[in-house]
């Protein structure tokens, strides 16, 4: 549903919202307009001293003010920053979850996408390596009627995984 703008005597859509308050619970509803002049003018941190905006966005960005975590909290803190900062290789390094089988990985190995490759580039992966290794096209190489096999079972595989 869209609102009318809420600023007294405007008869646009309110269709930008701008928050009320802090706590960003409660928003106005502004035509553009009305938005644009209203975040000119609107200051998250009004009426909050360096030591309390400081605070706040430890808050909002950690779950706690640094100064008010315990000794062992701190120094794990410092630790983590400290060896994400200067050994940042190792942390490049770290083995990943796999939640992908090895038979998928594959699949999409042999067809030569990354893992997060979407079924459009499959299926248009797929149509290009066909079309080159096909035996009845392919007059390239004995061994592309091997290829064709191995992508198309690539395909197949994903295309499972995928629910098509």
């Amino acid at each position: 549903m869209i609102k009318k703008c809420e600023v007294k005597g405007c008869t646009k859509a309110g269709t930008c919202r701008a928050p009320k308050t802090r706590e960003l619970k409660e928003y106005w509803y502004f035509c553009q307009e009305h938005a644009a002049e209203y975040n000119k003018n609107w200051n998250f941190y009004a009426d909050m001293t360096p030591e309390e905006i400081e605070e706040d966005w430890e808050t909002r960005t950690f779950g706690s003010p640094i100064n008010k975590r315990s000794k062992q909290e701190s120094a794990d803190y410092i630790k983590f920053l400290n060896d994400f900062i200067t050994g940042r290789s190792t942390f490049d390094k770290m083995p990943v979850k796999k939640s992908l089988s090895s038979t998928i990985i594959n699949a999409f190995k042999t067809l030569d996408l990354p893992i997060t490759a979407s079924w459009r580039e499959i299926g248009s992966k797929y149509r290009a390596l066909a079309k080159k290794y096909h035996p009845d096209t392919a007059h390239t190489s004995e061994s592309s009627g091997q290829e064709f096999t191995k992508i198309s079972a690539a395909y197949q595989t994903l295309k499972k995984h995928f629910g098509k």
